[in-house]
């Protein structure tokens, strides 16, 4: 049950609260999403919350990138051994890679574009917004949380800050992929090796071609978090702002330029 739910009364809607999370279009920068899907694709999408789009090309990322050996190139690469680059890449994956990876850059620029400009005339209409739901497996509502807080417990593991968020879809998706990134290359295998001592012996159980998708897992994560609990705290106060205004404020009331409100 939601305590007011979007309809066509308005044409654009700021914001969206359900018991999958809060959706809400703010105000980013194009190029820094563009290089979200550079990183790694499907993570700009993710950003903007067209979660279909970021799901099908995360999981293009991932089959193609370790059919091609992408990734084990590019650990040649850093060794210098570039020799090895050109006998371990598989030319016929890689022209598949090559103009989806391209495809997310740019489509992500250019939604991101897109959606800056809803998200100014969505502000403009000032439209009431749903800010409470409940169903049978979930209760959501809007609030302010402590950003410092979500970058903390991504840190632990990765999509554990949006559930701290309550963005329900991303945290599950993150942390499935998360576990299964561990798993196949056998960190924590080589992180136990570590403490005892066994340096070689761990380096040779790591698959590294698994383990370099990990780091984009746990950047984009706390970026996630962090951004999305700014800005959630953003929609907290503008809500706020327009209950009590509308409410508890003289009609008659005006802040003329220049004045100082004491």
């Amino acid at each position: 049950m939601d305590n007011y739910t979007n309809n066509n009364t308005a044409r654009r809607y700021l914001a969206h609260v359900s018991t999958f999370g809060t959706t809400q279009i703010h105000l980013r920068n194009p190029y820094i999403i563009a290089w979200w899907s550079a990183a790694f694709p499907g993570f700009g999408h993710l950003l903007l919350s067209k979660y279909l789009r970021g799901f099908v090309l995360f999981i293009w990322e991932v089959i193609v990138n370790l059919q091609a050996n992408i990734n084990q190139g590019i650990i040649y690469t850093f060794q210098g051994e570039f020799d090895k680059v050109a006998q371990v890449l598989d030319t016929r994956w890689l022209l598949l890679y090559t103009p989806v990876y391209f495809f997310g850059i740019w489509d992500t620029y250019r939604t991101t574009v897109d959606m800056n400009k809803l998200f100014v005339l969505a502000e403009r209409e000032e439209h009431r917004m749903n800010t409470f739901s409940i169903g049978l497996l979930e209760i959501n509502y809007l609030d302010k949380r402590n950003p410092i807080m979500a970058i903390v417990t991504s840190l632990f593991v990765p999509g554990l800050g949006q559930l701290y968020l309550h963005r329900i879809i991303t945290a599950f998706f993150v942390i499935i992929w998360a576990v299964l990134f561990f798993y196949f290359s056998h960190f924590f295998e080589a992180l136990t090796l570590m403490f005892v001592g066994e340096v070689q012996l761990a380096t040779s159980v790591l698959k590294a071609e698994w383990l370099l998708f990990l780091p984009s897992v746990y950047g984009f994560s706390m970026y996630d978090a962090y951004l999305n609990t700014v800005e959630n705290n953003k929609l907290f106060n503008r809500d706020q702002r327009s209950f009590l205004k509308q409410n508890y404020q003289d009609r008659h009331f005006k802040v003329l330029k220049g004045q100082k409100v004491k």
